[in-house]
């Protein structure tokens, strides 16, 4: 896959989100609609790679609305980057089997690094962006953090970049 066929994502974590982990809220399954509705738009515009870097919350959204959208087109591609290893050893239970399984069902896997170090996330953020000529981003607006950083980097990249607003 080209450049210009890649769309990254990047986005909060359950912390960061106004329902936490309480998916079924209605401002959570509305997000998850505006993020399929993206990527059909994506899809639309020619990108057929899509890479999510696997963290708890906006990250497996995007990652389960790749493998949504996998179904009905199947040229469709999902590539998990993962930071380190360890990512997610000490999530709960049963964010770590939804973690497992769409490692399981993704096209491939890129492991960054093999230990965690404080650097390894921004590494991952940026070996996504460097390989990506879009972005979609659930973005609050908070200037620090992870999220910020990397939407920050995108746009100095000069990647067409997507908020997708908390409601």
């Amino acid at each position: 896959m080209e450049e210009k066929d890649t769309c990254c994502f990047t986005g909060h974590r359950p912390s960061k989100l106004p329902w936490g982990t309480r998916e079924e809220d209605p401002r959570c399954v509305a997000l998850k609609g505006r993020i399929a509705a993206a990527l059909e738009e994506e899809y639309a515009a020619g990108v057929r790679h899509f890479i999510s870097g696997m963290a708890r919350g906006a990250d497996l959204y995007f990652a389960e609305a790749v493998l949504a959208l996998k179904e009905r087109r199947p040229d469709v591609l999902l590539e998990c980057a993962r930071p380190c290893e360890s990512q997610a050893d000490r999530w709960p239970e049963e964010e770590r089997a939804r973690y497992q399984s769409i490692l399981d069902r993704c096209d491939y896997e890129t492991l960054v690094q093999h230990r965690y170090d404080r650097f390894c996330m921004m590494r991952r953020n940026r070996y996504m962006v460097d390989r990506s000529a879009r972005l979609l981003a659930v973005y609050d607006g908070e200037p620090k953090g992870g999220t910020a950083q990397t939407l920050a980097y995108a746009l100095r990249k000069g990647l067409h970049v997507t908020i997708l607003e908390l409601e």
